[in-house]
């Protein structure tokens, strides 16, 4: 099958980094750019229905991050956080001549895009953040400040990622016959469970999905033991790393000037980012999936909305804006359980920035 759709196209564009694989809509080179990241074990495929969607008056462009689709499988150095990839697409603009930018980041991506905010500030217009990340990385923190467990990165990083999920995406396994084939994740965790696309759709976004490089420099990365439950800390390498606490907070979003606005569109049923994510060790320990686990005064499960809620609101209090607009029954992408949702609040928020 085509994996774009009508109307999509896709080419590579070189960088002083690497080259990088983008798709843009036929004919469309005018506009506002819209630059849309994708999240962990996926690609720019995932973006296609709000590319060709959005309005005339704007310039979508999707990246494929290292790693991940059809852009240089380079490594990834998880001790930078997550600015190996913010500098990627840095260095896309640079390449496509492009400031002034809205940035649209999905769960991994959303903190792609705040390190760059973070970073260069003047070059964005908004940031709408889809079910993203916390600033605090993904596990091994408590508390809504993010404060590290002890010791620190406890469970986080490429130790809890599933090995026969791992082992699938290398094979390419196309099938929904196990739990932890890549099909049957998207239908369990990357979507409301009980949401069912269409099956061109649902062959694409496996496709985005398989186009993940495996591997201790990429996905999911390398692993440090602990004798401490759950036995794992972070690796020096690869993607889960990259967003260990350890490596990747950003809660310091206060201090940036200028202070563009920020959109926070979110799925109230995803499990992956979540205060109670099917994801987190800490919480799969509480419920009794993750045998050992040592109790709430050791490993809590982390609260992640509330930990981007907290960012946020001190972000206001220093000056900035941002708004959270949550999708009912919608899962980790309502980008594609809930297209048209998803989109018109999108262009509203975006319409509404004023330079």
């Amino acid at each position: 099958m085509d994996l774009l759709l009508p109307g999509i196209s896709t080419r590579r564009v070189p960088t002083e980094r690497l080259t990088v694989n983008i798709l843009e809509v036929e004919h469309r080179t005018d506009g506002e750019p819209v630059v849309f990241v994708h999240g962990n074990v996926s690609s720019s495929l995932f973006w296609q229905y709000a590319m060709r969607d959005l309005p005339a008056t704007f310039r979508p462009i999707a990246v494929d991050l290292r790693g991940f689709g059809d852009t240089d499988h380079l490594p990834v150095d998880a001790t930078r956080g997550l600015r190996d990839f913010s500098d990627d697409v840095l260095g896309l603009l640079t390449a496509l001549e492009l400031d002034r930018v809205h940035l649209v980041g999905w769960s991994m991506g959303g903190g792609v895009v705040l390190h760059l905010l973070r970073e260069h500030p003047e070059l964005v217009r908004t940031v709408t953040l889809v079910n993203p990340v916390s600033p605090y990385g993904f596990g091994g923190t408590k508390g809504v400040d993010g404060q590290h467990l002890d010791p620190p990165g406890l469970g986080a990083g490429a130790g809890s990622a599933n090995d026969e999920f791992v082992q699938r995406l290398a094979t390419g396994d196309r099938t929904a016959d196990a739990a932890v084939s890549p099909r049957s994740v998207l239908l369990s965790s990357y979507v409301k469970a009980g949401f069912t696309p269409e099956p061109d759709d649902a062959d694409r976004w496996v496709s985005s999905m398989l186009s993940t490089r495996t591997g201790d420099d990429n996905y999911p990365g390398t692993a440090e033991v602990t004798p401490e439950w759950p036995g794992a800390l972070p690796g020096t390498r690869g993607v889960l790393n990259t967003m260990a606490p350890t490596f990747f907070r950003v809660d310091d979003l206060d201090v940036i000037e200028p202070k563009p606005p920020i959109y926070w569109i979110r799925g109230d049923s995803d499990v992956i980012v979540s205060d109670t994510s099917l994801f987190d060790l800490a919480y799969l320990g509480k419920i009794g999936a993750v045998p050992g686990w040592p109790g709430d005064a050791v490993a809590p499960p982390q609260p992640m909305v509330s930990q981007t809620r907290h960012v946020l609101d001190r972000y206001v209090l220093a000056g900035g804006r941002y708004e959270e607009l949550v999708l009912t029954d919608t899962g980790h992408a309502p980008h594609v359980e809930k297209p048209k949702e998803f989109l018109a609040t999108l262009v509203e928020s975006i319409t509404e920035y004023t330079d």
